[in-house]
């Protein structure tokens, strides 16, 4: 009789160890989830620059046409932002939110996102008409001068402000 109240005292002290690893492991998920969560949504906010000043300067070009995702992926491969998924929801809780206009920019992995913003959408109207998927649009004169490079686009870069400027075109399609 001893033996059988051992095993069952065994079992039960296994079940509660198995039962607390568990929970255990329960807890540390969400916690894990929630803090994920929480960082990314502080950044949409609060993001800070990928690089401290002077940083380096990129020359980007934005055609008329372009989805704010794609202008955010455009950011991402030039190492101006850390994730297009995160500037997308940026512009979107921005005062920029569809007034990104088509251009030759010039930015720097030391501006934030919001800085960066700020420079794309500084001819744009006061009111632009709501849509369901925001698009970058502008006036025909710059739309008519990346039209002509629509197969290309532009890049340049700057160490510092002491260098030379170095521009390039490159083929989209080479890439």
């Amino acid at each position: 009789m001893s033996n059988i109240s051992t095993k069952k005292i065994v079992w039960m002290i296994a079940k509660t160890v198995i039962s607390v690893i568990i929970l255990m492991l329960l807890f540390s998920l969400i916690y894990g989830t929630a803090q994920k969560a929480y960082d990314f949504g502080f950044r949409i906010f609060a993001e800070d620059p990928v690089a401290p000043p002077p940083g380096l300067t990129v020359s980007v070009a934005v055609v008329e046409g372009k989805s704010v995702m794609e202008v955010g992926e455009i950011l991402q491969e030039k190492g101006l932002i850390r994730d297009a998924r995160l500037f997308y929801l940026q512009e979107l809780f921005s005062n920029y939110h569809g007034k990104l206009q088509p251009g030759i920019y010039e930015l720097s992995n030391s501006m934030t996102p919001e800085e960066m913003m700020a420079v794309m959408a500084a001819n744009a109207p006061d009111e632009i008409e709501g849509e369901e998927e925001v698009t970058v649009s502008g006036n025909s004169e710059s739309s008519e001068l990346l039209d002509e490079n629509a197969d290309t686009e532009y890049v340049g870069t700057e160490e510092t402000s002491d260098e030379e400027m170095e521009e390039t075109f490159v083929d989209e399609a080479a890439e």
